[in-house]
């Protein structure tokens, strides 16, 4: 409890089918799994599912993982929500707490996979694999994914980015690859769920999944007149084509203004074990 010290936990390989919340008074804990891929925290919550004392669950409270703490460093683990494709929002990480880091981890689940919930939550997420179906990775905090894989597992949309009005930034994507299970071929890159979404993609391969549009207004014309959608220099069949025209491409003063602490709003996030592990 109101830990000011790093604290490391590490967790060996296996499949824990357990829902984790990392609460508010307990910050600056480095959790460190042996791989992605075998060390993996699983759940199967979704909207509508009945709790013993009679209420449903929702998208709020789906998460398998929740992050409430600050300065949180996850390491070469995987959180799931394996409650299936037609389950509905099955969230397998909510981040709230502020200066959060993914290194090399895998979020792995269908509709709502990644909530960044909380406002004014700041996240990094770099080598990490995020895999979903509808809007995986959604909400208004301020997130930077570098070198990430995103993989859609159903036509649909990517991200559904909440951004405040008042935020110069919500999600940048810089060198990701952005792909899809071989039967998938109709993908947005984003539509916003509220008015001022902001989401960029910089350096990104875009596969032949991604619609020549690139973008979605979420059947409401007015978010054309305020979301915030742009690229620069992406690659792939998924970067070609006509783009819808309320996005924008950057320009090259703009992209090099899109410095990892310029957008996180002054933190430079690490993702190394810190040196008392050594």
């Amino acid at each position: 409890e109101h830990n000011r010290e790093t604290i490391l936990i590490y967790v060996k390989k296996g499949r824990y089918h357990e829902k984790l919340v990392l609460d508010s008074t307990k910050d600056h804990v480095c959790l460190i799994g042996e791989d992605a891929n075998t060390t993996r925290v699983v759940y199967d919550d979704h909207t509508g599912k009945q709790l013993p004392d009679g209420s449903l669950i929702n998208t709020y409270n789906s998460q398998t993982f929740f992050l409430k703490a600050d300065d949180f460093l996850a390491m070469h683990i995987g959180f799931e929500n394996n409650a299936g494709l037609t389950a509905g929002q099955a969230v397998a990480v909510r981040m709230q707490g502020d200066r959060a880091v993914f290194y090399q981890c895998r979020l792995i689940g269908f509709q709502d996979t990644l909530f960044t919930s909380g406002d004014n939550s700041r996240g990094y997420f770099r080598n990490c694999t995020i895999e979903g179906s509808t809007d995986f990775i959604f909400g208004p905090a301020t997130v930077v994914f570098d070198s990430c894989t995103l993989i859609s597992k159903k036509n649909s949309h990517v991200t559904a980015a909440s951004t405040p009005a008042d935020h110069a930034y919500g999600y940048v994507f810089r060198h990701c690859t952005v792909t899809a299970d071989s039967t998938i071929t109709k993908v947005s890159l984003g539509r916003p769920w509220r008015p001022y979404a902001s989401v960029i993609y910089l350096y990104c391969y875009l596969g032949k999944h991604i619609l020549p549009q690139g973008w979605d207004n979420w059947k409401n014309p007015a978010n054309e007149k305020t979301a915030r959608y742009a690229e620069y220099k992406n690659e792939g069949p998924g970067a070609e084509g006509q783009r819808v025209s309320w996005s924008r491409q950057l320009t090259d003063r703009e992209a090099k203004a899109i410095q990892l602490t310029t957008v996180l709003r002054g933190w430079e996030p690490v993702w190394k074990i810190p040196q008392e592990a050594d």
